[in-house]
């Protein structure tokens, strides 16, 4: 498969607060050095990491430094990251919106590009003129345009308003007909910024049903920027994490996503943690941990496995019907379900001292992936007087997809087995 896209070293700086360099000396001086010496701009060594939250020494900042991947004909990438991590710098840079300073992008066919509200539309002019108006941008003839006409009015939701001018349009009007354009052209790259957070959730899961048939049934290309990781996971396979300017991983959209959300302890399979610390009046939790059963901590954890989740805690004085309850959560932070030994523990005489509480977790019940487990004291079998989150977080991956016998994550976090029966009701 061919690439679509390929960036190469691509680096993009600016002088923060002005445009040029500030001063006609330097700006000769940068003229005389790029143009008439043939060497590197002098303004490109002093350049600081483009991190929004901290206070810099330089006037330069890099937006983008050193990027470097490729995109395959027919991939949906999700690019993401924190606000002002370079997503839209780069989607600009993909659109020819502005140059790189650095490096070289490489595209393979036409680009329509999403990238703010009302982004290629002249103001005065109708809709219906802003959509020849961008078919002829992209290069297509008037006919070309006509023959799309009615399927993009009838997409964007706005044939009432088809004929009157787009500064009279709301932004969600705006985005609208800006996305149904895009998609309806027939580019060979879509590239969308996160304009369709504008939208209203009608439009918004009509936009991810459009992207997904121009990928998969056009064998079109799509980059797709977010702060909706639903959406994210939802459309794309592949994903781009960007931290201050820099590509921190790319890979499997799951496991980026993931990273993202959970941070850098997710990079980590943290199975156990280990330190005593008082949550609560009389209750000490010393020790959660999950593993596979009767193996080490250490050791890595598949779906396959049956998983023990092991909770150590000490009680400083008598408690009448305590138990501990138990909280997963999936990589976005979602309670997926919670559990506990119920009246088993309940029953128990819990005097002062030390205790051990072991759950078994079977196989294949849940998905591969990252979950953190919340842990909650209670007594009276509804009142909780004692409670810690994120206590252990920890990764299941997924054997079988080594093997090559299972393509792609099933849905959902939880993969239950259910009996089921047959017969034949009709002969």
């Amino acid at each position: 498969m061919s690439s679509a896209i390929e960036i190469e070293n691509v680096s993009k700086q600016y002088r923060l607060g002005l445009v040029s360099t500030g001063t006609i000396a330097h700006d000769l001086n940068r003229w005389w050095t790029v143009n008439v010496l043939r060497k590197e701009d002098p303004y490109l060594k002093i350049g600081e990491t483009n991190d929004r939250s901290t206070k810099g020494n330089s006037e330069y900042v890099w937006a983008l430094k050193d990027i470097n991947f490729s995109v395959e004909q027919g991939d949906v990438v999700g690019i993401i990251g924190k606000n002002g991590a370079g997503k839209s710098t780069l989607l600009k840079l993909l659109s020819r919106v502005t140059t790189p300073t650095t490096g070289e992008i490489r595209v393979r066919g036409r680009i329509a590009s999403l990238l703010e509200v009302g982004t290629g539309f002249h103001p005065e002019m109708t809709g219906r003129e802003n959509i020849y108006l961008n078919g002829a941008i992209m290069g297509m003839t008037k006919a070309e345009v006509s023959r799309k006409l009615d399927e993009i009015v009838d997409f964007s939701g706005c044939e009432r308003y088809i004929d009157t001018p787009v500064k009279r349009y709301s932004s969600g009007m705006t985005v609208r007909l800006g996305f149904a354009i895009a998609a309806h052209l027939e580019p060979e790259i879509l590239v969308v910024d996160e304009v369709l957070a504008v939208g209203d959730a009608e439009f918004q899961k009509k936009a991810i049903g459009k992207m997904k048939e121009v990928s998969q049934g056009g064998g079109r290309t799509v980059l797709f920027v977010s702060h909706n990781m639903a959406a994210v996971k939802s459309l794309c396979q592949k994903g781009v994490l960007l931290e201050n300017g820099m590509v921190k991983e790319t890979g499997d959209v799951d496991e980026i996503v993931g990273h993202y959300l959970r941070g850098d302890s997710a990079i980590e399979n943290y199975q156990q943690w280990k330190s005593p610390v008082v949550v609560g009046d009389g209750f000490e939790l010393l020790s959660l941990g999950i593993r596979k059963k009767g193996a080490l901590y250490s050791d890595m954890m598949s779906v396959d496995d049956n998983l023990e989740l092991i909770a150590q805690y000490r009680l400083l004085k008598p408690f009448e019907k305590f138990h501990l309850t138990f909280h997963l959560k999936n990589d976005q932070g979602i309670k997926i379900f919670s559990f506990s030994g119920g009246g088993r523990c309940i029953s128990l005489q819990h005097n002062a001292g030390f205790y051990e509480q072991c759950c078994i977790i079977p196989s294949h019940f849940l998905n591969w992936g990252n979950y953190s487990v919340d842990i909650y004291a209670v007594i009276n079998q509804h009142h909780s007087f004692a409670r810690a989150s994120d206590v252990i977080s920890f990764t299941l991956v997924n054997n079988r997809n080594a093997l090559g016998t299972f393509m792609g994550r099933e849905p959902g976090d939880v993969t239950p087995t259910f009996e089921f029966s047959e017969i034949n009701i009709r002969k």
